[in-house]
This record gives C-alpha cells, structure tokens and sequence, in this order.
C-alpha cells in the first residue's frame, strides 16, 4: 500500500513536519511552580478592617533567576506590597512565586531575555491570584494587581547593570 501526501508527490514529507538539518524550533516547557515564600501581615487588625480613606498601595515586582542545568532554569517572581491609610499600615505581604523552566533549542544570546521576560510572564498570573486571595482572606477587597510589562522591567535592569561598571 502506498500513500500519498503533499499534493499527491509520493514519498514527499507532509506539511509542517520537521526537515532534515532544519532548526529545531525554539521551546519553553514548565516543569513545575510553587510558592517558595508567603507572608500576609495584617497587623492593625481588626481596627484596620473599618471603613476608612482610599488606601495607599506600594507595589515592587522583581525577577531573579538561577540556573539548574544547560537547559532547565529556576525563576523567582517576587511580589511585595504594603497598604497603608492615614499612617496606618492595613496589611503587607511579599510573595516568592517560583518555576522551573525547561529551555531547548533557545538561542544562547535569547536565553536572558526569555527567562526574565517570557518565564515570568506565564507565572504572574497565579501569584496574582495569591496575592488576590490572601488579602481578600485578610479581610479586604481583592488586591487586583495590574499587568506587568516584563519587557520594560528587563530594560530597566539592563541600564542600571550597564550604569553599576560606570559607578566605579
């Protein structure tokens, strides 16, 4: 029995398969995802629970990352943030989300940016909504955190390591 594809040209590869001496394209696997670190504060309770004035939030997102193998990596997103009212601290937390990340075919001259951009990026949204649940359990309203540019957040890091050489 013969088979045919492509077109009808016997023997001819189908569509989309790889071909011989071809590149392999590039590809991000997550191995795992974790909390490595929580602490939810909420130290003025319950008087901090009272209806007041529109909180002040802080919020600092950073990236870290450290690497396992040639190709798998560890990513660390840590979010910290503190609510305050009236020089009152209504609560705090920091969070250490992290994930393990396989990496193939990745260009070498691609591999920090894809850790510190597109790693993240697919870890945020489930610190968000630990973030969101534990200050939502902490007795206030959701903490709905806005998206994160991590491109820009890369280039920002990018400057100042380029600017720390000068410093000296």
């Amino acid at each position: 029995m013969s088979t045919t594809t492509n077109g009808g040209q016997q023997g001819a590869p189908a569509a989309g398969a790889p071909q011989a001496g071809a590149e392999q394209a590039a590809q991000i696997n997550v191995l795992a995802q974790y909390i490595k670190d929580f602490s939810f504060e909420n130290p003025n309770a319950p008087r901090s629970l009272q209806p007041s004035q529109q909180p002040s939030i802080n919020l600092q997102i950073n990236v870290n990352s450290k690497s396992l193998s040639d190709t798998d990596f560890e990513i660390e997103l840590l979010v910290e943030g503190k609510a305050d009212a009236a020089g009152t601290v209504l609560f705090t937390f920091e969070l250490v989300y992290a994930g393990i990340f396989r990496m193939t075919n990745v260009p070498q001259d691609a591999v920090q940016a894809v850790m510190m951009i597109e790693c993240p990026r697919l870890l945020f949204p489930y610190a968000r909504e630990i973030v969101s649940s534990a200050v939502r359990n902490g007795g206030f309203p959701p903490l709905m955190i806005d998206p994160v540019d991590f491109v820009a957040l890369y280039r920002q890091k990018l400057a100042q390591a380029q600017q720390a050489p000068a410093a000296n």
